[in-house]
């Protein structure tokens, strides 16, 4: 008896993946293949908007997400909140920010690592920056008032525990002895760790 109940379970169970993995596809606004196994050694380069196999504006989280198909990670696609005067944050209210974050509909954002930044930087570009690769879909602008705007909390904290990371794509830097009081930008993410 146990033997039937759990070959019928199985079975119940291999049926369901087969018929539910049909209709969970994964929208985007651009042609497939959308989703390449993230490695940390390849490079998809970005010529211009239309010739960018890297990143892929996710159309089912309403066009607010970005996935960057070198990483598999999902990135808002305007970091903060444009609309409010919540665009800078201290080190603790970005990670709350992000954990509260509801982004094309889904929760599960977090503050990136100091590492996870800089796979977005491209040291080429020239000051002022942005340092973002060519053909990116990001919102993102310099301010020249104000070089916050550029700089967004990593959740790498210092190796001794004095300061807390941030990467400038003003300059293409990152610097590891942040104040964790002072006002900077926020970009969280999806995935990864």
């Amino acid at each position: 008896m146990r033997s039937r109940l759990f070959d019928t379970s199985r079975f119940v169970l291999v049926a369901t993946l087969m018929f539910s993995s049909g209709r969970a596809q994964a929208q985007t606004v651009a042609r497939g293949p959308y989703y390449a196994t993230p490695s940390w050694d390849q490079t998809l380069p970005c010529s211009a908007p239309n010739k960018c196999p890297r990143f892929i504006v996710l159309s089912n989280m309403n066009g607010e997400a970005v996935l960057d198909r070198e990483t598999g990670l999902v990135w808002e696609r305007s970091p903060g909140d444009p609309q409010s005067p919540q665009v800078y944050a201290n080190w603790h209210q970005a990670h709350l920010r992000c954990a509260d974050r509801r982004r094309g509909n889904r929760l599960g954002w977090r503050v990136p690592t100091i590492h996870e930044l800089t796979t977005l930087m491209d040291p080429s570009v020239p000051f002022p920056g942005p340092a973002l690769p060519a053909g990116h879909p990001f919102n993102i602008s310099v301010d020249r008032n104000n070089s916050s705007s550029v700089r967004f909390w990593s959740a790498t904290r210092h190796t001794t525990g004095n300061g807390v990371g941030f990467v400038d794509f003003s300059v293409a830097g990152v610097e590891l002895r942040g104040n964790e009081l002072f006002p900077l930008s926020y970009w969280c993410v999806r995935g990864g760790i």
